[in-house]
C-alpha cells in the first residue's frame, strides 16, 4: 500500500510484515512444533483470561473468547509483530465498562469498530512511535488507576456480596459495596480464598501447569463436591450467572458452537432494543472510541518493545497498528470487544519458544476448540474464582513498585501528573483521564522545551575579537517555537540607545515555526524603526528561506545574514554605511 510519492521513492506501509519476516525466514520442523506448543500453552493461559476480561467489562464470558479467537488470527496475520499475543485485556476494562452500561452491547461493539478505524488511521498516519512521546508517569498512572478499580470491582463476586444497583461514579459504587458486606457470604469467600491462595503459590512450585488453570480447577472442583455434599453449600457459576439461548432454546453458561456474522447496530442498547445506526451515536461514542484507540495503540506497542527485548525480534510498530485496526473492526461483527496485545500472555508465548504468528494462530484455534468441546465444563466455574483471578490481574497490573518508587524519585512536576493521571482514572473515567494527562503531558514538554531555549549577550572579548560599543551580539541557544520565542527574543528588542547594530547569532538554533517567524518580524520592524540593523547568524539554509519567504529579508541594508561570527564582524562597517551584501 502506497501512501504518496516523491522523486523516485514511494513512502508506504508495508503490510502484513511479520508474517512475511516469518515466511521468508523458512521455519523448520522444530520451529513449527515449538511454535505450537507455545500457542498451546498460551490458549491454556488466555481462555480463563477471556472469559474473566469479557465479565468485568459487563459483557456474557463469550464475548471474550470470541475476541480471543478472531483478533488472535487476524492480528497476528497483519500486524507487524512475530510474538505478539492479541485479545481482551485489563487495560479496556475501565473504558468498556461505562459504555455498557449506557449503551449495551451493540454500543461496545459500534465502539469498537470505530476504534479499529482511527487505528487504522494512526499506521498509515506513521504514528507508530506513538509510545516514545507519552511519558512515563502518565502510563504508570493510568495502568494503577485501572488496576484500582478492576480490584474494586471484584470484591462483589469475591465475597458474594449483594450489592444494590445504582451508583454512577466509583464513590458511589465503592459506598454501595461497603454497605453490602453485612451479606457476606461464606461459601464464596472460601471459595474465592482458596483459588486466590492457590494463584500466589502455584507460581512458587514452578511448573510447566499455569497458575491460572491450576487455580480455576482446584476452585471448580471444591465448589462442585462443596455443593454435592453439603445440602447449604451454593455458589455462583458461570452457568448459573450467564444464559444464551439459540434457535429457540435457552442453555446456561457459555453457547458451545462458533461466533456467528451480526452487524453491531442489531445488537442490543442498554435497554435490550436495537441500539441501530446514526449519527448522533457515533458522534456519542467518538470520545470512548478515541480512548480505546489511544489506550490500544499504547498497550499494543509497549508489549511490543518488551516482546522485542524479550525474543531478539524487531517489530514494525505502524504495520502492528494497522493490525490492531484491522483486528478491531473485525471482531465486533464477530461478537467480540475491542482488544490489544496482552503483555502476560506475549511474554508466555515468548517464554514458551513462540517466535511467528503460528502460536497465535495455535492459541486462538485451542480456544475455539474449547468453546465447541468444553462449553458444559466452563459452566461450572465459580465466579468467585473468577474474581479472585482478575484481583491478581489488577494487582499485576497496577506495578505498585513502580508507582512507590516514581513518587519517591521522580520530580515533582512527574509526580503531580502521575497522581493526577491516577486520580482521574479511578474517580472519573479513562476519556478524561487520558484526555487531560495527554494534555499535561504535552503542557509539560513544552514548559520544558521552552526552558532549553536562552538568549545571552556576549561579552565584549569573544575570542581574538572585540566588539564594537554600538554593537550587541546575542547568542540565541534552542528551538524556536510557539512556547519559546517570545521569551528568547523579547529582550533583543530592548537594546540600549547607543546600539546601531544587532548581530544574533543562531548558531544553535534547531527550529524556527510561524510564531518565531512573526516574533522576528516585530524585531526587524521595530529595530529598522531604531534605525538599528540587524545581522542574522549561521542560521540554517532551511530557515533563512522560511524568513525570506515571510518578508525578513535585506531591507535598505539593515538586514543581512552570515555564516560566521568573524563574516558578521565584517558586515558591521557594511551596515554603517548603508550598503548592501549583494
Amino acid at each position: 500500500m502506497v501512501l504518496r510519492c516523491r522523486g523516485h521513492h514511494f513512502i508506504g506501509i508495508n503490510m502484513l510484515s511479520a508474517l512475511k519476516k516469518s515466511v521468508r525466514s523458512k521455519p523448520s520442523s522444530q520451529d513449527i512444533q515449538a511454535n505450537i506448543l507455545a500457542g498451546l500453552t498460551v490458549g491454556v493461559i488466555a481462555l480463563p483470561l477471556s472469559m474473566a476480561l469479557a465479565i468485568a467489562s459487563g459483557v456474557p464470558p463469550q464475548h471474550g473468547l470470541y475476541t480471543a479467537i478472531i483478533a488472535g488470527i487476524v492480528i497476528a496475520l497483519t500486524g507487524g509483530s512475530k510474538v505478539n499475543i492479541s485479545g481482551p485485556t485489563a487495560a479496556f476494562v475501565v473504558i468498556l465498562l461505562p459504555i455498557v452500561q449506557q449503551y449495551g452491547l451493540g454500543g461496545l461493539l459500534i465502539s469498537g469498530f470505530m476504534a479499529g478505524v482511527i487505528l487504522v488511521m494512526m499506521g498509515l498516519g506513521r504514528l507508530g512511535k506513538l509510545i516514545e512521546i507519552v511519558p512515563y508517569p502518565v502510563i504508570v498512572g493510568f495502568t494503577a488507576g485501572i488496576g484500582v478499580v478492576i480490584a474494586t470491582f471484584q470484591i462483589k463476586d469475591f465475597f458474594g456480596l449483594e450489592v444494590a444497583a445504582g451508583g454512577e461514579h466509583y464513590l458511589e459504587k465503592l459506598a454501595n459495596i461497603a454497605q453490602a458486606f453485612p451479606s457476606l457470604a461464606w461459601q464464596e469467600t472460601l471459595v474465592g480464598a482458596l483459588t486466590l491462595a492457590v494463584l500466589l503459590v502455584w507460581p512458587k512450585l514452578r511448573t510447566k501447569v499455569p497458575a491460572h488453570l491450576a487455580a480455576l480447577l482446584c476452585g471448580g472442583i471444591v465448589a462442585w463436591v462443596m455443593t454435592q455434599t453439603l445440602a447449604d453449600f451454593s455458589v455462583a457459576t458461570i452457568g448459573s450467572r450467564f444464559h444464551f439461548e439459540a434457535s429457540g432454546v435457552i442453555g446456561n453458561g457459555i453457547p458451545p458452537f462458533l461466533p456467528i456474522f451480526q452487524w453491531p447496530w442489531n445488537l442490543p442498547n442498554a435497554v435490550g432494543e436495537p441500539i441501530g445506526l446514526s449519527f448522533e451515536l457515533i458522534r456519542e461514542l467518538l470520545p470512548a472510541a478515541i480512548t480505546i484507540a489511544i489506550l490500544g495503540s499504547l498497550e499494543s506497542l509497549l508489549c511490543a518493545v518488551v516482546a522485542d527485548g524479550m525474543s531478539g525480534k524487531k517489530h514494525n510498530s505502524n504495520d502492528e497498528l494497522i493490525g490492531q485496526g484491522i483486528g478491531n473492526m473485525l471482531v465486533p461483527l464477530f461478537g467480540g470487544i475491542p482488544a490489544t496485545a496482552a503483555i502476560a500472555r506475549t511474554a508466555a508465548n515468548v517464554k514458551a519458544g513462540g517466535n511467528s504468528p503460528l502460536s497465535s494462530v495455535i492459541h486462538s484455534v485451542f480456544i475455539l476448540l474449547g468453546i465447541l468441546l468444553l462449553s458444559p465444563l466452563l459452566s461450572y466455574i465459580p465466579m468467585a474464582s473468577m474474581a479472585a483471578l482478575l484481583l491478581v490481574v489488577a494487582w499485576n497490573m497496577s506495578e505498585a513498585k513502580h508507582f512507590i518508587r516514581t513518587v519517591k524519585i521522580a520530580p515533582r512536576d512527574d509526580v503531580l501528573i502521575l497522581i493526577l493521571c491516577f486520580s482521574l482514572t479511578v474517580l472519573f473515567d479513562m476519556t478524561v483521564a487520558v484526555a487531560v494527562g495527554m494534555g499535561l503531558a504535552a503542557l509539560l514538554f513544552i514548559r520544558r522545551s521552552i526552558s532549553l531555549t536562552d538568549t545571552k549577550a556576549l561579552a565584549r572579548q569573544t575570542d581574538s575579537t572585540e566588539i564594537p560599543d554600538d554593537v550587541v551580539v546575542y547568542d540565541i541557544n534552542g528551538p524556536l517555537f510557539f512556547g519559546s520565542a517570545q521569551k528568547a527574543l523579547k529582550t533583543i528588542a530592548m537594546v540600549r540607545p547607543d546600539v546601531k547594530i544587532v548581530v544574533l547569532d543562531m548558531s544553535e538554533v534547531t527550529l524556527l515555526d510561524m510564531s518565531a517567524i512573526v516574533a522576528m518580524e516585530s524585531i526587524v520592524n521595530d529595530l529598522a524603526n531604531k534605525q538599528v540593523g540587524l545581522i542574522i547568524n549561521n542560521l540554517q539554509p532551511r530557515m533563512i528561506l522560511k524568513l525570506r519567504r515571510a518578508g525578513v529579508r535585506k531591507r535598505l541594508g539593515k538586514v543581512e545574514y552570515s555564516r560566521t561570527l568573524s563574516d558578521s564582524f565584517k558586515l558591521v562597517d557594511k551596515m554603517r554605511h548603508g550598503s548592501s551584501l549583494l
